[in-house]
């Protein structure tokens, strides 16, 4: 949702802007099969109930709603997301990283399809135009772990704790899917002081 209102605000600024996606687990102590409903599991870690998991849960629903998202959170299969990371970090070594990304939220989100299944990946890997076999191959290696790990390290030196969490210029941050106005305004905002510091 963060990243749509994201695209959303680039389309409005007459400025190149370049978007580098990074690696981030919320929970990197998940199973890959985890047996637990997203409500349950947000139940449990906040100490409410099913009914008011489930009522947290639909403003959010709404949200994505209102950005052109559909979120299926009845139905949304909880895993370990490190390796949908590493292949994420892979496609960016064809161009890819932004396309498979995206096509990794939808499957998450939208499609209730489980991310941490290495077949579920590489026919999602395959859709946006990556091989198949140098796909299967590099999720049944460790290959890219060290990628994502440095990138989980370096989040963790910014002060990152959650997503969605955006760091503009290197001195800017913003948290959580803020509306894409406040894009538009801090991405104005540190364009024009960069061609004032540029002259």
């Amino acid at each position: 949702m963060g990243k749509r209102h994201l695209e959303d605000a680039i389309k409005q600024i007459d400025h190149p802007i370049d978007v580098t996606y990074r690696s981030f687990e919320l929970d990197p102590t998940m199973d890959r099969d985890v047996k637990e409903s997203n409500y349950e599991r947000l139940a449990k870690k906040y100490g409410m109930s099913i009914e008011q998991a489930k009522a947290n849960t639909q403003n959010m629903v709404q949200m994505a709603e209102a950005a052109g998202l559909d979120y299926q959170m009845d139905t949304l299969i909880l895993t370990n997301t490190f390796d949908a990371h590493r292949l994420a970090m892979f496609a960016e070594k064809y161009g890819l990283m932004k396309e498979m990304t995206e096509r990794i939220l939808h499957a998450y989100f939208t499609e209730s399809k489980h991310i941490g299944d290495h077949e579920t990946l590489t026919d999602l890997a395959v859709e946006v135009g990556l091989d198949r076999e140098a796909v299967s191959e590099m999720l049944a290696s460790d290959e890219m772990a060290d990628a994502v790990r440095a990138d989980e390290q370096e989040a963790k030196e910014v002060g990152v704790t959650g997503v969605p969490f955006y760091l503009i210029n290197r001195k800017y941050a913003l948290t959580g899917a803020q509306p894409t106005e406040v894009f538009v305004q801090a991405l104005t905002q540190v364009i024009a002081e960069d061609e004032e510091t540029t002259g």
